[in-house]
């Protein structure tokens, strides 16, 4: 019997949600790195739960067997809704988990809304800050005393202390060191699967009840000016995809959550 991915539900205080929405964070993150957004969103919307999905190999959603392909990650999402007994209405996906939001749009029964928030749509070599970070760390020792220490080395790589710091979540003690707990290689299959998947079919002809809400963040270049030309054709052609402008960075629900919040509010 194959693992279920880790997961928490939220809803607001005494509600019994009548919908909800899988929230799936991008490479290196979890669950609860949009927990905030998801709390927020519930109290304003009672008639909504959240559930926070830790994605295959990352959070506390370990044990899971190769190949670490996006078929294999959009399944685990698939069998976690029928083993909640809770269907997606509304799919949110960040960055990595966006392109996975969007694969569950060509299945049998897509979600009502898909939101891909700041998700590269290109497809080719692995390229960017998240495959960056896995040449950085082959040079990295494979324990650190600190998590600090982690951040420091970062620095010294040429990123901001802040992205140490949220990488260093994916440490775990073991004894008197923090060791990753990150499966490497797996996560390497995972993202060069992820440039492989084009999903402009979906994008252009999404299924006949859904509508797909892409969110571009104008502080990162992960949606270009040529993705964003296509993008609104398709919201002219189908009259079911919408682009939305957030002024953040990639990590928009930490840039700017109270936009990104209000965008959630005004369309869910």
């Amino acid at each position: 019997m194959s693992p279920r991915l880790n997961h928490s539900l939220v809803t607001a205080a005494g509600a019994s949600p009548e919908k909800w929405i899988y929230l799936l964070h991008g490479i290196y993150g979890s669950g609860r790195n949009w927990g905030s957004i998801a709390r927020r969103f519930v109290d304003e919307r009672t008639e909504w739960g959240v559930v926070l999905v830790d994605l295959r190999l990352h959070g506390s959603s370990h044990g899971f067997a190769p190949p670490h392909t996006m078929e294999a990650v959009t399944r685990d999402v698939i069998e976690l809704e029928q083993a909640l007994g809770l269907p997606a209405s509304v799919v949110i996906g960040h960055s990595f988990g966006g392109k996975v939001a969007l694969l569950l749009g060509a299945e049998p029964d897509p979600p009502e809304q898909i939101w891909v928030a700041d998700s590269t749509l290109q497809t080719g070599e692995p390229e960017g800050t998240a495959w960056k970070v896995i040449g950085i760390t082959r040079g990295l020792p494979s324990s650190f005393a600190t998590r600090e220490l982690l951040a420091d080395a970062m620095v010294a790589n040429g990123y901001e202390r802040a992205v140490g710091m949220w990488l260093g979540m994916n440490l775990e003690r073991a004894g008197t060191e923090f060791r990753w707990k990150l499966d490497w290689a797996g996560v390497e299959e995972m993202l060069r699967d992820y440039f492989a998947a084009d999903v402009w079919g979906i994008i252009e002809q999404p299924p006949a009840e859904t509508r797909i809400h892409m969110i571009r963040a104008l502080k990162s270049d992960s949606i270009d000016e040529e993705s964003a030309t296509r993008i609104r054709a398709a919201g002219e052609a189908t009259g079911r995809v919408y682009l939305h402008d957030i002024d953040a960075g990639h990590w928009l629900n930490v840039d700017n959550p109270d936009a990104l919040l209000g965008l959630l509010l005004e369309n869910v």
